[in-house]
């Protein structure tokens, strides 16, 4: 195929994408009965309360990726005297505007998360919602549920609580800007330096945000590199793939979020309320994850341990880390994937051998993650000493569809990333790259290519193993496939 039989990429892209989600059991398109609800909502919801406090005056800031509009959640801190440090973590709430079983929420029940591909974004809500009356937009007036929590010097968690309250985002940031300005190599972003006392907010959240991600990490969380490759247009063209970096920003975000869903979760076990948890179970592979191990002259322990997981990986890391990305995924293959389930009062919590946590929920992203709406709505319950929303039936039917969802909705976004790479190498047919074995099965052999970031089929193959390095020729494209064929060089 030539790039000029292709003169609108990204339209094709999106079609692609639509076709993707409808054969996923994803609808891509908002109903007539979703529009009549949105015709009759004039503004945001902004009740008040003795159970809503005025949060509006704290510099509040939100980081997020460059192009985010669909904003879930803000921080900021405050340095208590005794040096202990002060995080509020608001969270969107959407609940407030957004009834169960009201057409906007049984679309959101059968996508049950946004989809990302790089034509066209799939929201779980309206935009007119998601990125404007149920978004944490700055300088607007929003209602949220708000974690406090207050980490001492060490960067234990000394206590914690949740409340209703109303918040004002004053800085929208960007992961990539706040990163390059935390480590040296960048300005302080505009909108941070048009708010008074911004750049130590981020330098204190930074620094409990480090603490806690040091912590997390002796007790056996896990840290992958896997690849997440982003198509970029140039109008309609595909004009590059590149990598989204985790970086300090990302870090932080990340922290604070691991940390508020620990609240939530430990807050509804102890109202005795049954909850939806995020879990990743100890590997029943183990011995496999082992002899992966050991083919790298490492030994890990019988049963599962992630802390001497996390340690085979660190070394990894450093030993090797151009291949570090394809030992990363194919650990956590091995784990296996992360699940909703239903918790109830008194059982022995699961926890997420991932994150080396035990206490575990999606509560920080409503506006694109169902689990999160129902976790909102279960929180707001259990705040007010009202009856739960759902019944445990229905948390059980509810866990189980959220897991089959989300499954698909990560391989719509997979299979267009395959379209995206094979959309902007059609034109470099005959072309040499220099790649990495990454996988072998059934007879086939798959290659990374670096630059740009993709994958594809090698053929012939001699000799190799996963982790040889190959210079190839790229001979075939298919995009509706997302096939990409190389064949091996001498």
């Amino acid at each position: 195929m030539n790039s000029k039989l292709h003169p609108h990429q990204k339209q094709e892209l999106a079609q692609l994408a639509v076709i993707a989600m409808r054969e996923r059991g994803l609808q891509p398109e908002f109903t007539p009965a979703v529009q009549r609800q949105l015709d009759q909502i004039d503004g945001p919801a902004l009740a008040l309360g003795v159970d809503v406090i005025d949060l509006t005056g704290l510099p509040w800031c939100s980081i997020d990726n460059d192009d985010s509009r669909d904003l879930d959640q803000i921080t900021v801190s405050e340095v208590l005297p005794d040096g202990s440090v002060r995080i509020r973590v608001a969270i969107a709430d959407v609940d407030a505007l957004i009834a169960r079983d009201t057409p906007v929420d049984r679309h959101a029940q059968i996508n049950t998360t946004s989809v990302y591909t790089s034509a066209r974004i799939f929201p779980m809500l309206p935009e007119r919602l998601s990125t404007d009356l149920t978004s944490l937009n700055p300088g607007q007036d929003r209602l949220a549920l708000v974690t406090e929590m207050v980490f001492d010097a060490a960067g234990v968690l000394r206590r914690s609580h949740v409340q209703r309250a109303r918040v004002r985002n004053q800085a929208q940031l960007a992961y990539d800007a706040v990163s390059a300005w935390l480590d040296g190599e960048g300005p302080l972003p505009e909108a941070a330096d048009a708010v008074p006392g911004m750049d130590q907010q981020l330098r204190t959240q930074d620094a409990v945000a480090q603490q806690l991600r040091a912590r997390r990490r002796e007790q056996g969380a896990l840290e992958f590199h896997t690849l997440q490759p982003r198509a970029e247009f140039d109008g309609e063209r595909v004009v590059a793939i590149r990598e989204q970096p985790h970086n300090r920003a990302r870090q932080l975000i990340e922290e604070f979020m691991v940390a508020a869903n620990g609240v939530t979760a430990r807050l509804l076990a102890g109202k005795r309320r049954a909850a939806v948890r995020r879990v990743v179970r100890s590997p029943e592979r183990w011995l496999r994850i082992a002899e992966v191990a050991a083919e790298r002259g490492w030994e890990l322990p019988a049963a599962p341990d992630s802390s001497a997981l996390q340690r085979f990986l660190a070394a990894e890391r450093r030993r090797d880390p151009l291949r570090f990305p394809d030992l990363s995924l194919i650990i956590v293959k091995l784990m296996g994937r992360g699940e909703y389930v239903v918790e109830r009062p008194g059982a022995d919590a699961i926890g997420h051998f991932g994150l080396a946590v035990r206490d575990y929920t999606h509560s920080t992203a409503p506006n694109r993650r169902y689990p999160d709406l129902i976790t909102g709505r279960l929180l707001k319950a259990a705040l007010a000493g009202d009856r739960a929303p759902y019944s445990d039936t229905e948390l059980e039917f509810l866990a189980n569809h959220c897991t089959r969802q989300e499954d698909a909705a990560n391989k719509v976004e997979r299979q267009l990333r395959k379209s995206e790479a094979a959309m902007l190498l059609e034109s470099r047919i005959g072309e040499d790259f220099d790649g990495v074995v990454t996988g072998q099965s059934r007879g086939n052999t798959w290659l990374r290519i670096l630059d740009p970031p993709a994958d594809g089929l090698l053929q012939p193959t001699r000799d190799l193993r996963v982790g040889d390095k190959v210079r190839a020729r790229l001979v075939r494209t298919h995009v509706e496939r997302g096939y990409i064929d190389f064949r091996q060089l001498d």
